[in-house]
């Protein structure tokens, strides 16, 4: 009985955060002289109007949804990686230019990418990791540090070495992939590739290694009781360093499925622009690190931009009515964990005065 109310507690608020944020965006689209039931209308319709807009959304979510895994993965081992932005852009560069410059059959080429990608991103991440352990540098510092970093980087790369200079607009991007290493899409026309099946299959393991591993309980345990983990002989340092190197992961696997399944080539701006990182942080805040849960926030959020782009196509709305019901819904996540934060103080506090 506790652990149902427990699981209908964890549900309530993601879906008070989410009417509370439709409420004030109510406000806000009479601000604007708006119509509620129109502008609401147009946004579902950009989102799930029809097949082509549904595929859109789910394709929007694939690099938010692996975001959201990776950060979530380290929230659930009591790690605060900010860095997923870093992680996306080194990941997509890395992949980019293996599958453009690794030699051998294409086969070689695509496994060669995916795994640039991923080690890129995980390393990236895990060099914060141990500037944590060596040098007491703080992660939520570091790892937003690490973001400038890997996207000036990055640019430098595609604005100098590796710029495509054959065509004429001389644009700060690679040269285009070859058709052989682009990721097939699921449906013919349509813009989801299989990335989004990738994604999914990576939230239902992820969903099996926290339920039933024994792996899955010393992260949870740490991310929930970092004393009694400590206790219970669990490696601290080990653990928060592979919670790092996956998060990275799942983050740069994101950038390399935008490379090889939606731009075919790296383009200076295209990962940071749509803001992925900071969308699949809220993710996965919103679902509270729970990966089946991660999945519909992701899918959420991923339609409500989709959605938004309808609304300004169709209406006199601006498009930033969707940025408005996001803060919002973070606004009230942030606040449930500052909450429980002051509650924790506050029983220290108490204690330490029983002890005196």
């Amino acid at each position: 009985m506790n652990r149902l109310r427990q699981q209908l507690n964890a549900l309530i608020q993601p879906i008070l955060a989410i009417v509370l944020g439709l409420i004030v965006g109510m406000a806000a689209i009479q601000i604007v002289h708006g119509s509620i039931i129109q502008t609401y209308t147009e946004m579902w319709n950009g989102a799930f109007g029809n097949f082509y807009f549904v595929t859109s959304t789910l394709a929007r979510a694939t690099p938010i949804l692996l975001i959201a895994l990776g950060v979530g993965f380290a929230f659930r081992a009591g790690v605060f990686n900010l860095g997923a932005e870093g992680q996306l852009v080194f990941g997509g560069i890395a992949a980019a230019l293996t599958a453009l410059y690794l030699p051998g059959p294409f086969v070689v080429k695509m496994i060669g990418a995916l795994l640039a990608g991923i080690m890129a991103g995980g390393v990236w991440s895990l060099l914060a990791g141990w500037m944590e352990l060596k040098f007491k540098v703080q992660l939520v510092i570091s790892t937003l540090l690490l973001n400038y970093i890997a996207t000036y980087f990055a640019s430098y790369l595609v604005s100098k070495p590796f710029q495509d200079r054959t065509g004429s607009a001389a644009l700060a991007q690679t040269k285009m992939l070859d058709a052989h290493l682009w990721l097939p899409k699921l449906f013919a026309g349509m813009p989801l590739h299989l990335g989004f099946v990738f994604a999914i299959l990576f939230a239902l393991v992820l969903y099996i290694c926290f339920r039933f591993t024994s792996t899955g309980y010393q992260i949870s345990m740490l991310g929930k009781n970092p004393f009694f983990a400590s206790y219970g002989g669990i490696h601290k340092q080990k653990i928060m360093l592979l919670s790092m190197f996956i998060s990275g992961a799942l983050s740069g696997l994101a950038g390399t499925f935008e490379i090889m399944g939606t731009h075919y080539r790296f383009i200076d701006g295209a990962l940071t622009a749509p803001s992925y990182a900071w969308t699949g942080l809220m993710a996965a805040l919103l679902a509270n690190s729970n990966p089946i849960g991660t999945i519909f926030t992701s899918i959420l959020l991923a339609a409500l931009q989709t959605g938004a782009m309808g609304v300004e196509r169709n209406t006199d709305v601006p498009l930033e009515i969707s940025s408005v019901i996001q803060a919002v819904i973070i606004l009230f996540i942030s606040a449930k964990f500052a909450f429980k934060g002051f509650k924790v103080i506050k029983k220290r506090r108490k204690a330490d005065g029983a002890a005196v």
